[in-house]
């Protein structure tokens, strides 16, 4: 086998001495046809004496080929050309003295320019199996440094095939150059110890510090299907997130199956059991394909498989092959499964179940495009495949519910990362407990001595743009059908008819004139019970009003069964105008945990609202200081004019353009938080602290005293607070605010309206500088903006 041309510790001597001296042996014989090969053996000695001294020179091998070939003959046996994989050669080098015609075949199957190589022999482990040539041969030590040697070469339908190599090295002699050192007990300890180290192998063995006199037989054989079980189970104990990315992951593994089954043209696919659904699914894996579901992602079971198929896998547990899918066909035209099959260029299938005990956990599909090449028989190969399998597709799903349990904890509760450490430790409590069979109960999680700090940038009017959504929507819908039963009318002038017209028409104008909160619910029910019945009983009768009532179901949504197109656009609006804004909030909030770790949540509805909380109990460490208060209040001012800046920006391509207010919370003390078991989120606790949470939620609904004017209104940060130490420290960081082109020079302090149970409420009113573009380095107030868009 080839490797480069490397140092190594032995100069290389091509010899048959060990030949010789065996046919010597046998000159005297008794048996005569021994003798007589004996002595033709000992006459090409006595001729050519470098075949026993050394040869190195590859020319004068090729010159003694003849010799060599007659030397050699006796060790492959003329009956086992075609069975052997043999060859003489000399140590790790690709120099082929005489093999058998099998090998000759092989190396030929693989190409022209192929040159075998040993895999997993490298430069150092080359090196170092040179010296445990020395260490055994010569000073008799039994020291096994030997691993299976593997060489894979293809075969001519392009299938790796695996061969591992044994070396007969009864026919070598080592000996020592004249000034090489002799090697001690002590050396070989230490060499024991240090098997990694090439640098003490090279000082105790130098390079061509010793000679091989001699010639190796190897001996291949094929151990493709033990290699390949050997990589299968390889590949799925490193299957992971990030080798499901790697696009080459399922072409190896259908690499393996094919050297298992030694068939070129087969691929793998599988398909999830949903046992809860009774149904089988795609695998949630890229690249990962079903042959059986084919174009869809999940269908029932008995229409998935064909009805013997399916009492291979849920009665017998057992593979299913299809030797013949057109044949199957014929033979059962109403099955579903081979139309799929014959669509795909399917001819052949083995159906496996994947099952760990008597629960069924996928299929695998293993397809060909080749009538009768997968088959009963063939198919049996799967026994050596399947448990390991099965321990993949079990981890899989386990690491899967995993994965959703992480997902559901991060998009459907508040328990965020600063605070998880505190779950982590009562939920070890909690385990211990039950552990020592103590009674016990998950407790509450509570944070106390932390300040709160809330924000929202609201929707302005998002009621009165939906209700006029709806109106519009159910106005074009009646009008659509006023204008069938006009035709109605025409076509059959019954009296019922022209009170639904006049019902109809009293609908439109009432909610012309005024929509009221039950006016839909009222219009959509006349629709739903006497509109809709009469329809499905008039299309039947005449084609000019099928053809209207045609043209009125096309309008309708139809999940809906209503006309959503105002309504469409203005929920449009809103998801748009809150997933700009959550994801510019969020990218901020990863700086900001950078600056001092706090408890963050936030919640899209009419718009973003945030709550933080910071604190000595959440970070678990003594390290909270004010100044960390400070700065994520600052924080809070600057983040918010960004998002005023970034929902401005996207105004324009809003499919209904609506305005948004911005109003920052400041709660002066500190307060504590309990974590909600029931609704999964974090709640103040005591009374007191609640007073916090009935202002958060009608503070933005609030009137400026004395007049009929909103506090929170568009072009405007507000601030609400009650304590005048506030308001000296947030006119600091609108001052900052202000120098740094973020805000307008000016600021407005007013008095609110008395809430239920809150009083003496301010707010500081300021006006927020605008961008027309990113790139813009120009300023505007909101009016100066609206003017410029324009």
């Amino acid at each position: 086998m080839k490797v480069l041309d490397q140092d190594f510790p032995l100069d290389i001597w091509i010899s048959f001495t060990k030949f010789f001296e065996a046919y010597r042996e046998n000159v005297t014989s008794e048996n005569e046809l021994l003798r007589d090969r004996a002595k033709r053996i000992v006459a090409i000695a006595d001729q050519y004496p470098e075949l026993e001294s050394g040869i190195q020179s590859e020319e004068r091998i090729q010159e003694l080929m003849p010799e060599i070939n007659m030397i050699l003959e006796d060790s492959f046996s003329e009956i086992l050309q075609k069975n052997e994989i043999k060859l003489a050669t000399i140590p790790f080098k690709n120099i082929v003295l005489k093999c058998t015609r099998r090998y000759e075949n092989i190396i030929k199957a693989a190409g022209k320019d192929f040159e075998p190589t040993i895999e997993n022999l490298d430069e150092d482990y080359y090196y170092i199996m040179g010296c445990s040539i020395i260490l055994t041969s010569y000073y008799g030590y039994n020291i096994d440094f030997k691993r299976p040697f593997i060489s894979s070469i293809p075969d001519m339908s392009g299938i790796l095939r695996h061969y591992k190599i044994l070396y007969n090295a009864d026919f070598i002699k080592i000996t020592k150059k004249e000034g090489t050192r002799d090697i001690t007990n002590e050396d070989v300890a230490e060499l024991l110890d240090n098997f990694g180290d090439i640098d003490l192998w090279k000082e105790k063995f130098a390079p061509n510090s010793w000679i091989f006199q001699g010639v190796i037989i190897a001996n291949m054989f094929d151990v493709t299907m033990d290699v390949s079980l050997s990589n299968f189970k390889a590949k799925l104990l490193k299957y992971d997130k990030e080798e499901e990315q790697n696009e080459t992951f399922l072409e190896d593994f259908q690499k393996i199956f094919k050297a298992i089954f030694n068939l070129p043209d087969i691929k793998i696919g599988f398909s999830d059991y949903n046992e809860e659904e009774q149904v089988f699914e795609t695998v949630p894996f890229k690249n990962v394909q079903s042959y059986l579901l084919h174009d869809k992602k999940m269908d029932c079971c008995e229409a998935m498989v064909c009805r013997e198929s399916y009492d291979h896998l849920f009665k017998e547990s057992t593979y299913f092959a299809i030797s013949d899918v057109e044949k199957s066909s014929q033979l059962a035209p109403e099955e579903g499964m081979y139309k799929r099959l014959l669509k795909q260029n399917i001819k052949s299938i083995i159906i496996a179940p994947i099952v760990s005990g008597e629960k069924l956990l996928g299929i695998m599909e293993i397809v060909s495009p080749n009538v009768r090449e997968l088959n009963s028989i063939n198919a049996h190969k799967l026994q050596d495949v399947m448990p390991y399998l099965v321990d993949s597709v079990l981890r899989s799903k386990a690491e899967m519910e995993d994965e959703m349990e992480l997902v559901i904890q991060k998009e459907c509760t508040s328990i965020h990362t600063s605070v998880y450490w505190k779950f982590r430790e009562e939920a070890k409590r909690f385990l211990r407990s039950k552990i020592d069979g103590e009674a016990t109960s998950f407790r509450e999680v509570v944070f106390e001595d932390v300040y709160p700090l809330y924000g929202q940038i609201d929707i302005k009017g998002s009621s009165e743009a939906r209700n006029t959504s709806i109106q519009k929507d159910l106005i074009l819908q009646l009008n659509l059908i006023n204008d069938v039963m006009s035709k109605v009318i025409e076509e059959e002038p019954l009296p019922i008819y022209n009170q639904l017209k006049y019902r109809i028409d009293v609908y439109i104008q009432s909610i012309n004139e005024q929509f009221q909160v039950d006016s839909e619910q009222n219009i959509l029910d006349f629709i739903r019970n006497e509109i809709t019945p009469l329809f499905e009983h008039l299309e039947k009768k005449n084609d000019k009003i099928d053809a209207l009532i045609y043209d009125y179901k096309t309008e309708l949504d139809e999940n809906l069964s209503i006309v959503y197109k105002h309504r469409k656009a203005y929920d449009e609006s809103v998801m748009i105008i809150n997933k700009r804004l959550a994801d510019l909030l969020d990218k901020k909030q990863v700086e900001a945990q950078k600056m001092y770790p706090h408890y963050f949540e936030r919640f899209k509805s009419d718009g973003v609202e945030h709550n933080m909380y910071v604190g000595e109990s959440i970070t678990k460490k003594n390290s909270f200081n004010q100044i960390y208060l400070h700065n994520l209040r600052l924080w809070q001012l600057q983040v918010m004019c960004e998002m005023e800046n970034e929902y401005y920006l996207l105004k324009k391509d809003l499919p209904v353009a609506m305005d948004v207010a911005s109003m920052a919370l400041v709660f002066n003390s500190s307060l504590s938080v309990r974590f909600r078991m029931d609704e999964k989120r974090f709640d103040v606790d005591s009374t007191y602290n609640a007073r916090y949470e009935v202002v958060k939620k009608r503070v933005d609904k609030a009137n400026i005293k004395g007049t009929n004017k909103r506090v929170t209104e568009q072009g405007k940060l507000v601030i609400v607070y009650s304590q005048r130490s506030d308001e000296k420290e947030y006119m600091k960081y609108i001052h900052f605010l202000q120098a740094k082109n973020y805000l307008k020079e000016g600021v407005e302090i007013v008095e609110l309206e008395d809430l239920q149970g809150v009083t003496g409420l301010k707010a500081i009113r300021v006006d927020i500088l605008y961008h027309k573009n990113k790139e813009a380095k120009e300023f505007y107030t909101y009016e100066e903006l609206m003017e410029a868009l324009n």
